[in-house]
């Protein structure tokens, strides 16, 4: 069980588009933040990232359920997003599971998402909602 690891998602869970300067405490300057949609290289950038994702919004919840460092200054953390966008799902609640790898030294200097691209974004929209089912389906 890593201390780091629990004060890191307890300060991310508090984030939202009013505390994002909250980043600076978590990031290193060097940051590189990858998810299965966006890579972003430095702090600078990550604040434009999540401030693009947080003004498109409505809600968002993280719930970190695992804590697992795996060496000194490595682990992840598993967790489950709730979010409501305007434009997906017709603004109702999505949820998705996933977990962050992350490296640190006193912040964290490499995090990665690991979640399904699909659940979260493409199974919500109109035409290509319909197709990725139909191809869940035909491929399950």
């Amino acid at each position: 069980m890593s201390d780091f690891l629990r004060r890191f998602a307890h300060a991310f869970a508090t984030l939202d588009k009013h505390n994002l300067h909250l980043l600076d405490s978590l990031y290193s300057k060097d940051i590189t933040f990858t998810d299965p949609l966006h890579e972003v290289q430095g702090l600078t950038a990550l604040h434009a990232y999540f401030t693009g994702l947080y003004d498109n919004v409505s809600q968002l919840h993280f719930d970190f359920h695992g804590f697992d460092q795996v060496a000194e200054g490595e682990g992840y953390l598993r967790w489950e997003m709730s979010f409501c966008h305007t434009r997906l799902a017709k603004g109702q609640l999505i949820r998705v599971e996933g977990c962050s790898h992350l490296l640190w030294r006193d912040k964290v200097y490499r995090h990665r998402d690991y979640f399904d691209a699909g659940a979260l974004l493409y199974e919500h929209l109109p035409l290509i909602g319909r197709v990725v089912s139909w191809l869940k389906r035909r491929m399950g």
